[in-house]
This record gives structure tokens, sequence and C-alpha cells, in this order.
């Protein structure tokens, strides 16, 4: 079910033209540039993008953990009622673990290597929900059979280096979920693992969500992660979000040619072997002096004039937002394309073909 399905209902997290900058040499590097989006109870949002789209600034902006000196947050998080933004650190710290948590990307750098993960479960069970040793001992190994760890109790006296990949992300969704959180971020917890690991990850998210009924912001590069495991999906590119629909109706009809090419960028089990991996031209603009027109023109098949010279705006139609001038699927887009093909442009090689597979399969 998509948002716009329950927008008669209140949104558990609502985000409002939210930026963070960062002040290098003088210049704004605009890392997260006017996000607004919901999220319900329940629910999950995927945030999908390239890495350095700003995805992981904006999870940790809305729970008010960018501690960088040169980072400046503005803007508006609602959570449950409350506003987020220009609260202290110390204001912050009553929702950080009981109203909501993050697993993070990299769980060898998130988990301390010098400290026994019993300790670290423990400590911030005893720090959030006051309880005895023994009684923080007691639901940490309950809370690793939950995410499924093996002879749970003895390995709360293992460091990180003893356990594989999976199971140290095991930890960290243990750790984040060892509150009960109403909201939860998991950011790229599938970086990294074996294909059956990330398929296990996903599955016990999905479960604890389910059990819980948490709101999640599922944070990937990968429109394959998302395509089976969230409700809505918001397409982010150069700290903006350029794509915004439900699940269902983004891969029906997808909009933005920036989602179009993160699609196509897919290898596709359809294909014969080595077949050659469609590749998105160029890269990301530097965010610290972004173009004046769109910031996905010199890598768009699509590009005209207007794209380099207006920014385009994110429009909505019939609960289906994109920032463009000239969507996929349009007439005015596919006759961009045919003379963008005729005369040579880089980024629309092999584009149509492309286009014809994509259709092909949806077909």
């Amino acid at each position: 079910m998509s948002s716009s399905a329950v927008s008669d209902s209140r949104p558990l997290l609502s985000v409002r033209d939210l930026r963070t900058h960062f002040d290098v040499g003088g210049h704004a590097v605009k890392a997260v540039d006017g996000v607004s989006f919901d999220v319900y109870e329940g629910k999950t949002l995927g945030i999908v993008g390239e890495s350095g789209c700003g995805k992981t600034v904006l999870s940790r902006s809305i729970m008010g953990i960018t501690t960088a000196s040169n980072a400046s947050t503005s803007g508006s998080v609602n959570y449950a009622g409350t506003e987020l933004v220009g609260k202290s650190k110390r204001a912050l710290r009553a929702f950080w673990g009981e109203e909501m948590a993050m697993v993070f990307q990299d769980p060898m750098t998130s988990l301390n290597p010098v400290v026994r993960i019993g300790r670290q479960l423990t400590e911030h069970l005893r720090a959030h929900k006051k309880l005895s040793k023994s009684e923080a001992n007691e639901l940490a190994v309950q809370l690793l059979t939950w995410v499924r760890i093996p002879e749970p109790k003895e390995r709360l006296s293992n460091f990180p280096h003893q356990m594989s990949g999976g199971m140290r992300q095991r930890v960290c969704i243990a750790i984040a979920l060892a509150c009960s959180p109403k909201l939860l971020f998991a950011d790229e917890p599938t970086t990294a693992l074996d294909v059956t690991v990330q398929h296990q990850i996903l599955n016990l998210l999905a479960q604890q969500q389910q059990e819980r009924q948490m709101g999640m912001v599922l944070v990937t590069h990968d429109l394959g992660v998302v395509a089976t495991r969230t409700d809505d999906i918001a397409v982010m590119y150069a700290g903006k979000i350029v794509e915004k629909a439900s699940t269902s109706a983004l891969f029906s009809r997808m909009r933005h040619p920036y989602t179009q090419s993160l699609f196509w960028s897919i290898p596709k089990t359809s294909e014969p072997k080595h077949t050659r991996l469609s590749a998105i031209v160029g890269r990301p603009p530097n965010l610290a002096a972004l173009p004046s027109g769109c910031s996905f023109a010199d890598r768009c098949p699509y590009v005209q004039p207007i794209c380099r010279e207006v920014e385009p705006k994110l429009q909505t139609i019939d609960s289906h937002s994109f920032a463009c001038h000239l969507p996929v699927g349009s007439t005015e887009a596919e006759a961009a394309l045919s003379a963008n093909i005729s005369a040579g442009l880089p980024q629309s090689e092999g584009a149509a073909a492309r286009r014809e597979a994509q259709q092909g399969s949806l077909t």
C-alpha cells in the first residue's frame, strides 16, 4: 500500500524542505537540498540513488547525528508531532533507541572492534531501559536469538572480528531493535554481503518490522532490493529527490530518466551470458558547484537545451512526483531521444535498444 492510500492518517515521520550543507573552503556542499517525504507506521520507504547522492547524510540529518562542525541543517523533521530540527544532542538522545534507530552501513566499523558483543548490546539496553546487568544479559541473549545468531549466549563473549560479516550485521540489527523503536533507518544493510546473506538480512528486517509495526526507511543504491521490500520509493540525485511514487507505480511507469537509467543498469538473468552491462555515462555533479539547469543533464539521453538552462521543479500527477522537463514515456521525450541518437550524443548510445528491451520485459 502506498502512502497516498493512507493520506488521511497522520505520518509517523514528516520531513519538509530538509537541507544539510557543508561549508568546504567557503563553498556550500549541498549534500541534502530541499528533501520532503512522509513515513507511516508499519510502512517502508525506499531511498535509492548512487553513492554520493546524499542518502546517508539525509538519514543522519533526520536523526540529528550529523556531527561535522562545518554542517548546517535547516527545514523540518516532525516525528510523531515533535519537531527535531534545532534540538540539542542531549534532547535528541531521548529519541534515539526507543523512538528511532539506525542500522549502519558497515557492521565492522559501526561495532567497536575492541569491545565484546555482550557489552555493546547490554550498554545500550541499560542506558535506555534502566535494566540490571543480569536483566540486560538475559534480554541480549533473547535479541541475538531473534536475529538468528546460533549459540547466542556464547556469542556475547565474542569480539566483532570473531564473527562473519552477516553475523555482525545481525548484531547491528539486534542493537538497533533492542529498545523497540517505532522508526528504523536501514542504511545499505546488505552492502558487502553475499546474495544468500543479503536475502536473509532483508527477510529478517521485514519480519521484525511486521512483528513490531515499525516504520522503516530502507536506504540503498539497488532498485532491485527495494522492488519487493518497500511500499514507496524516493529516488535521490545530487541531494534532491527527483522521483517519488508508490513502488508499484514507479516500476510500472518510471518518469525520470535517472530512475530509468538505474533500472537499465540492473543485470538481467534473461539476457545472454557476457552481455555488456549498461552503465550510466559520466559522473555525478560537484555538489559545491551544481549546474544552473537539471543536475542530470550531462548524463541524460533525453537532454535538450531547456534542461541545461532551467532547473525542473518536482511536480505531482496522480500521486507520482518527478522533476523533469521531458518525463520518460512522453511524446517530447521520445522525440528528444531520437534527435540525440541522430546527433550521436554519447549518453544516448544504446538508449533505444535498452528502451526496447525494457518495454519487452514489462509486456
